[in-house]
């Protein structure tokens, strides 16, 4: 069975992130946390949670030789990062991107295919390592149309096909399926797609519109939750989602119910 995990940036936002991530653990789920270098890895080591995913990179993007260079670097720097915490996956994206979620460089309509073979070069690159110090690098689909506008690779079918031409261990998909159902919808489908290419490192949900818990908009949460089952998915659920009126320990408790069969 799936295990269940939550986004410690985006519930209980009043407490220091230590404490959220204690908040979230002993409600029983694992921790995600985002950008490790805003954090205190010393106080969020001393808790008891367990930590499921965070940002493998500070800077840099898959499209270029100078950005790549600069992912890869910072790439180093986050397996060290996750080592301290026993993080066991990285979080990738097309781009880096801003505060506010926009790309640092962003790309105006489709991703070339330089770009397309300069994305596969670093990937490879930081899937071996990732295999050399036993972690997982994944890369997430995002949406362009609300929260990501010139993010390159973003839809889940672009993602997902990096990943699969990669073909490598140490690099698999973080499918998430609030940003798939903006930009490409058909959810149970596209688990089943990846799934059965054995590509999906971890799943990432929000409902729609509005990112905030499942069983607050028009995604169907329990049925997803029975595909993953059906499908005998044994990997990591995460809601990185904002709590609705900001109730986190409400949110929760409906992400557990949308996922408990």
């Amino acid at each position: 069975m799936y295990t269940l995990a939550v986004c410690a940036e985006m519930v209980f936002r009043d407490l220091p992130i230590e404490d959220r991530a204690r908040r979230i653990h002993d409600a029983g789920f694992q921790v995600e946390i985002w950008d490790w270098s805003r954090h205190d890895l010393d106080a969020l080591a001393r808790t008891p949670a367990e930590f499921s995913s965070m940002t493998g990179y500070l800077r840099g993007n898959l499209t270029d030789e100078a950005g790549a260079a600069e992912l890869l670097r910072t790439a180093e720097e986050s397996v060290k990062a996750a080592e301290q915490l026993g993080c066991p996956r990285l979080n990738l994206h097309g781009t880096g991107l801003d505060g506010a979620g926009l790309p640092v460089v962003p790309v105006t309509g489709e991703a070339t295919g330089p770009m397309w073979i300069a994305a596969h070069r670093t990937l490879t690159r930081l899937a071996e390592l990732g295999e050399s110090a036993g972690v997982t690098f994944t890369l997430e689909n995002l949406n362009t149309a609300t929260d990501h506008p010139g993010v390159p690779f973003a839809r889940a079918a672009d993602t997902l096909a990096l990943v699969a031409a990669v073909d490598r261990p140490g690099l698999r998909m973080n499918l998430d399926l609030y940003h798939a159902q903006i930009g490409e919808g058909n959810l149970i489908e596209l688990v089943r797609r990846a799934h059965g290419l054995g590509l999906i490192g971890e799943i990432q949900v929000a409902d729609v519109p509005g990112r905030q818990e499942p069983g607050t908009g028009e995604i169907n949460y329990p049925a997803v939750a029975r595909a993953l089952a059906d499908l005998g998915y044994d990997g990591t659920v995460a809601m990185e989602a904002w709590a609705r009126d900001d109730d986190s320990e409400r949110a929760m408790a409906r992400f557990r119910t949308a996922f408990t069969l």
